[in-house]
């Protein structure tokens, strides 16, 4: 028999979201960096074991600050993700409980599907006797399905939440072929990979000013070109971006290509610009364009 369902991965920014789905996967389909609001989209990775097929859905982190049109865009993204799923982790940081844990789970107040607790980065808790006392605190606050204590770097306690999500999964035919992994482009792959480079090595706020836009991909045998564009709000950003003698958007383009051959198995040939749209974060027709529906 085999079963096939929606699992909406929800959280706060830099809890680790993206990080799970791509270890649950075995498979890099979402943005990775130590840094809140790592991810924009709501990205599906597809895990097909045995008769079973799971679709995990990677959601943007849910914040109270929505200043900017994207913002409060991501804001609604993650919230939508939770619809018409078969069941939801809430992923938190262990021994930790913020206002915006909070905030997510006022989010999901209202549904009526199993929400399963993800509590990472145990790898990080020494004295194990203290999450011991601190989970019931936390199950107080919801009626979560279970409750798994895991590492989502280390693949702690990964397994059997997985076991955990195919056992809710609804019977039915798999709605994607068995070697799919992600709905996403590879195009929009490519964006995410470079888009990672630059949150590795911008500091501070300026990542989030950034956006990457595909503009040319061509593909041969060996070789495939790949021309991107990364956009910022301000003259002073582009200076940022591209560093004393261009010397920034050269370790940039240098790993992003490391990258980019490792997932694409083939030379990459890779070419970015820096362009300046004043205020792009604000703008519907380029959050559009960037694949970011306002």
């Amino acid at each position: 028999m085999k079963r096939c369902g929606h699992v909406a991965i929800i959280g706060r920014p830099n809890v680790g979201k993206s990080t799970l789905m791509n270890h649950l996967i075995g498979f890099k389909v979402s943005a990775i960096a130590n840094k809140p609001q790592t991810t924009r989209h709501s990205i599906r990775g597809i895990l097909t074991e045995g008769e079973d097929q799971v679709i995990f859905v990677d959601t943007p982190g849910i914040h109270r600050v929505s200043k900017s049109l994207l913002n409060k865009t991501i804001n609604m993204e993650a919230v939508a993700a939770i619809e018409g799923v078969d069941a939801v982790v809430m992923i938190v940081e262990a021994m930790k409980w913020t206002d915006e844990d909070s905030l997510v789970l006022q989010r999901l107040a209202h549904t009526n599907r199993p929400v399963f607790l993800a509590a990472n980065k145990v790898d990080r808790v020494k004295e194990k006797q203290r999450l011991l006392g601190w989970l019931p605190e936390v199950l107080a606050r919801h009626p979560f399905q279970e409750v798994f204590p895991l590492s989502a770097v280390k693949g702690v306690n990964t397994e059997q939440l997985k076991a955990a999500l195919v056992k809710v999964m609804p019977a039915q035919e798999w709605l994607y072929e068995e070697d799919d992994l992600t709905d996403q482009s590879t195009r929009f792959i490519c964006s995410e990979l470079i888009r990672e480079q630059l949150m590795q090595y911008l500091h501070q706020e300026m990542p989030y000013a950034t956006a990457v836009e595909i503009e040319a991909f061509k593909e041969s045998p060996k070789l495939t070109e790949i021309d991107a564009a990364i956009w910022v709000s301000r003259d002073n950003q582009k200076g940022i971006v591209i560093g004393h003698k261009g010397e920034t958007l050269k370790r940039i383009g240098s790993s992003a290509r490391i990258a980019l051959e490792g997932f694409l198995e083939r030379k990459v040939m890779l070419k970015l610009w820096v362009r300046v749209e004043e205020n792009w974060e604000n703008s519907p027709r380029h959050l559009h364009s960037l694949g970011i529906s306002s």
